[in-house]
């Protein structure tokens, strides 16, 4: 498996005041896949992709990458394995206002030894008319287009996504996922979303439910919707 994650336990908080908020978290997420990760809020799901991220260190348990333990990667090596391996998606697209949609891909571009071809990307993103203009002057799912551009330029083994579409309205919200939909097959990325949208996990090959810092259910989709088919 490319993600092997084996009873991971994060806490927070010291003495009396010291919360378990991941209780043993064991999962494997295959190359490739898209994995959706639902649940309540406090349920663990940001933590666990912090987690995966290397931005929360492993409390217990471990968390191995293309069979790279991280717990035992020291500071250096951490950022190292997140430049090279992660693509990161927010909520909030946090682009350069002062940069042009192309030069904000073109930032990240610098940090890869092996980044995908920028005007392929551009065109696969549905962007290339607005290449030149400055995130003022694009629309929020442009705007987020752009932030997935930026994250996939550097052609990550991982792709994570923390409720990309929670700011977008339905209509753009469909396209952000078609658009995540199509990154997965054309460049065969590993894809982990968090959301609260329920209805996202039918465009996964991975369902995790998580409550209370347990998986309460994990399964296989045997039956994917495409993107476009999604409804809500």
């Amino acid at each position: 498996m490319y993600l092997e994650i084996r009873n991971l336990k994060k806490y927070y908080g010291e003495g009396e005041s010291r919360t378990e908020v991941l209780k043993g978290i064991s999962c494997s997420i295959g190359k490739g896949q898209i994995c959706v990760l639902l649940g309540p809020s406090g349920s663990g799901k940001s933590t666990l992709l912090n987690m995966i991220g290397g931005i929360e260190k492993i409390d217990e348990g471990e968390i191995i990458v293309d069979g790279k333990p991280l717990a035992n990667l020291e500071k250096r090596e951490l950022s190292r394995y997140r430049r090279n391996e992660l693509g990161f998606v927010f909520q909030f697209y946090n682009l350069v206002p002062n940069l042009t949609v192309k030069e904000n891909i073109e930032v990240c571009e610098y940090l890869s030894k092996s980044p995908l071809p920028i005007d392929e990307l551009i065109k696969t993103l549905g962007l290339w008319e607005h290449k030149d203009k400055f995130p003022n002057q694009l629309s929020g799912g442009q705007q987020q287009r752009c932030a997935i551009g930026r994250a996939l330029v550097k052609n990550p083994g991982i792709l994570l996504c923390d409720e990309p579409t929670g700011a977008l309205d339905y209509k753009t919200s469909k396209e952000i996922l078609e658009l995540i939909e199509t990154v997965n097959k054309k460049f065969n990325t590993t894809i982990i979303i968090v959301t609260h949208n329920d209805a996202i996990k039918n465009m996964a090959h991975k369902v995790m439910k998580l409550h209370d810092g347990m998986i309460k259910k994990e399964y296989i989709n045997e039956s994917l919707v495409s993107a476009g088919d999604l409804e809500w």
